[in-house]
């Protein structure tokens, strides 16, 4: 599959199921996979908690893998309803918005990330992109991390050439000043694109983004999220609590760096009460941005958000106060910011058909740009 079997710019649908487990975001672009970027609608399907659940036990018992291809435990049952879920939610969308499947030129599939320790070589994404390709009757791209990882990379983020895309055309049109920019995804574990006039873009994962707060609040409540920051804004920061976190020596690693969704707990807030533990976790996520402007060649003077910590004001009101620039929601710009990296992996479906690179020394330490994800036709 090249850009020979395919009409420049093409439509393209992106899945994404981020670490915060959540459900399957679904998005459209239609997309030459360079400049050339026009967004379409977008779609969520949500996970039941059953399938929570499943995720979860399947998290623990990924913990333990060695071969990316063995599926031990429950692996092979997230496996299967990761694929299905993933199907439900494409064949809702092209029904909600009336897309012509016969146009979609292809399916950008990240899977749920179960394991990622690019130090040894090993990321794990679960979902069969054959099998999807298969029960949509349509292209698809798939396991887009494995190859950068297998290269000495870190496999993430990979999101940064959409951002760029992105940060330029808001360049172009006067949206954006001719300066550094950051776009910040909060979702899971948090990552940064810094997009800045003339220069590779740089990038990393700054440290956690939701998990440990989505975690802690399950623990505590019952429901996995901290709705509208209010838990946290009745809270007091633990700055001692919050200082020993800081000293894990993650954070004194320069870009480009990633991480697992498990490399971090939420033991920090053991002893707090609900509120205390929500603030000092939600101060945790905003503080790791920050500990990373250091390490910056160039500090930005906007920083753009994106993901569910968008949607968490007391989050962003600890990102104001402790990055000292302007923060902004990436829809303040007419961007999506729940869809954002949804519509990077239809970005991403494109370029790796093109055969164009999708990682970069500057965004996840390969030696060379490269390209990536394994294309399967659905008569495969």
């Amino acid at each position: 599959m090249t850009t020979d079997s395919i009409f420049l710019p093409a439509l393209a649908l992106g899945l994404m199921s981020g670490t915060s487990m959540d459900g399957v975001d679904v998005a459209a672009v239609t997309t030459d996979g360079e400049a050339a970027v026009e967004r379409g609608p977008s779609g969520f399907r949500p996970y039941t908690d059953a399938e929570r659940a499943l995720l979860r036990r399947a998290l623990a018992d990924a913990a333990a893998l060695r071969d990316r291809n063995a599926r031990p435990g429950v692996l092979a049952d997230a496996e299967e309803m990761i694929t299905r879920a993933h199907a439900e939610a494409v064949e809702s969308f092209l029904s909600a918005h009336a897309v012509d499947r016969a146009r979609v030129a292809a399916v950008g599939f990240h899977g749920q990330t179960v394991l990622h320790r690019p130090a040894e070589r090993l990321t794990v994404q679960i979902g069969d992109g054959t099998a999807l390709a298969r029960a949509l009757g349509l292209p698809v791209v798939f396991d887009m991390r494995a190859a950068d990882v297998a290269a000495g990379g870190q496999g993430a983020p990979l999101v940064p050439v959409y951002h760029q895309a992105l940060v330029r055309a808001a360049f172009n049109a006067g949206r954006l000043p001719d300066a550094p920019v950051a776009v910040l995804n909060l979702g899971g574990v948090g990552n940064v694109t810094v997009v800045a006039p003339g220069r590779d873009p740089v990038a990393c994962d700054t440290g956690p983004g939701n998990a440990l707060l989505d975690d802690f609040m399950l623990e505590r409540t019952g429901v996995a999220v901290d709705r509208d920051g209010a838990t946290a804004a009745g809270g007091r920061v633990s700055e001692g609590a919050l200082a020993r976190f800081l000293a894990h020596p993650f954070f004194e690693e320069l870009p480009p760096k990633s991480l697992d969704r498990n490399a971090f707990d939420r033991s920090v807030a053991a002893e707090l009460s609900t509120e205390d533990g929500a603030a000092t976790l939600t101060a945790i996520t905003a503080a790791a941005v920050a500990r990373l402007v250091p390490h910056l060649a160039s500090k930005p003077l906007v920083w753009i958000v994106c993901g569910g910590g968008a949607r968490n004001p007391t989050m962003m009101r600890m990102l104001v106060e402790r990055l000292g620039a302007e923060v902004r929601r990436a829809d303040d710009l007419g961007w999506s910011g729940d869809a954002m990296e949804a519509e990077a992996f239809a970005y991403l479906a494109v370029r790796a058909m093109r055969g164009l690179p999708i990682s970069f020394p500057t965004t996840t330490g390969v030696q060379r740009p490269m390209t990536g994800g394994v294309p399967v036709h659905p008569a495969a």
